[in-house]
Order: C-alpha cells, then sequence, then structure tokens
C-alpha cells in the first residue's frame, strides 16, 4: 500500500488494522506525531490528512490510502517554520511540547477554513487539544497572532 505523507510517497506493508498514528510513528519516524491517550480524547496525534485535523490513533492505516497527510514535520519550508509554529515560540506557548503538534495542525486546519477568528472561536477549535502546561492563554494568543500577520499578508 503506498500512501502521501508531507508530499511524498511511501510505499508500507503494514496490516490494514494499524493506526495511522502507529505507521507514521514506528514505521516512517514522523515522531512529531504524539500518542497520549490511544482514544482520540487528547489531541496530541493530531495530523492533516486532505486538510482536515484528524486524530491519527482513530484513523486505520487504511483509510489513509489515497489521502495526504501532512505532519508537523510537513509544516516548514526550506528550513522556514510554518507562521503558525514560530507564533508559538514567539508567544511562549511551548512548554514541555507534547501537545503541541497537535495544537499547531488543528489551528492550522482551523485558520484554513476560518482565516479571521475570534478568540472563543479559536478557544472552541482547539478544545479537542488538552495541554497540561501553558493553561491555553499564550496558545490562543500565538494563533490569533499568526492569523492577524496572514491578514496583514506577513504569512
Amino acid at each position: 500500500m503506498k500512501i502521501n505523507v508531507n508530499g511524498r510517497d511511501y510505499k508500507i506493508a503494514a496490516k490494514p488494522w494499524r493506526t495511522l498514528l502507529e505507521v507514521l510513528r514506528y514505521e516512517l519516524g514522523f515522531t512529531g506525531t504524539k500518542e497520549g491517550c490511544g482514544t482520540g480524547s487528547c489531541g496530541s496525534c493530531t495530523v492533516l490528512m486532505d486538510g482536515k485535523a484528524v486524530n491519527a490513533c482513530l484513523v486505520f492505516i487504511a483509510e489513509a490510502k489515497g489521502k495526504a497527510i501532512t505532519t508537523i514535520e510537513g509544516l516548514s519550508r526550506e528550513g522556514k517554520l510554518h507562521p503558525l509554529q514560530q507564533a508559538f515560540i514567539d508567544e511562549g506557548a511551548v512548554q514541555c511540547g507534547f501537545c503541541t503538534p497537535g495544537v499547531i495542525l488543528t489551528a492550522k486546519a482551523f485558520l484554513d477554513s476560518n482565516p479571521q477568528p475570534s478568540e472563543s472561536q479559536i478557544r472552541e477549535a482547539i478544545a479537542g487539544n488538552l495541554c497540561r502546561c501553558t493553561g491555553y492563554d499564550k496558545i490562543v494568543r500565538a494563533i490569533m497572532n499568526a492569523a492577524q500577520a496572514a491578514d496583514k499578508g506577513r504569512v
């Protein structure tokens, strides 16, 4: 079976009941995709599948066939961080970092469909991503700043 991850095709021999999370981490080495709860409750394993945020722990690898998968490793381009990644650094929205890849990918999918969100919309959009370190204020501020930068053409 072939899957496309971060713009590159990979041929894998995974059983169809393996999860996308397992294949990304343990077969392809995309360790930015974290396993938290394994039940889709924490958001740590969030990746983009055809631009939509999904919990990779709940997606069977067979479901990923023919889809474009984006991990946190696929956001940067030519050595330059994605504006959301940079905003998280600038705002200090990264502490232990465990939840960060999932939150950033959730935020990317959200901002792609809602480029000028309110604070309450951002909080609702990331409600499925648990963070025990930041208290969410810095995360929300980083997402808001990335959206404002994009609105002003700086992205």
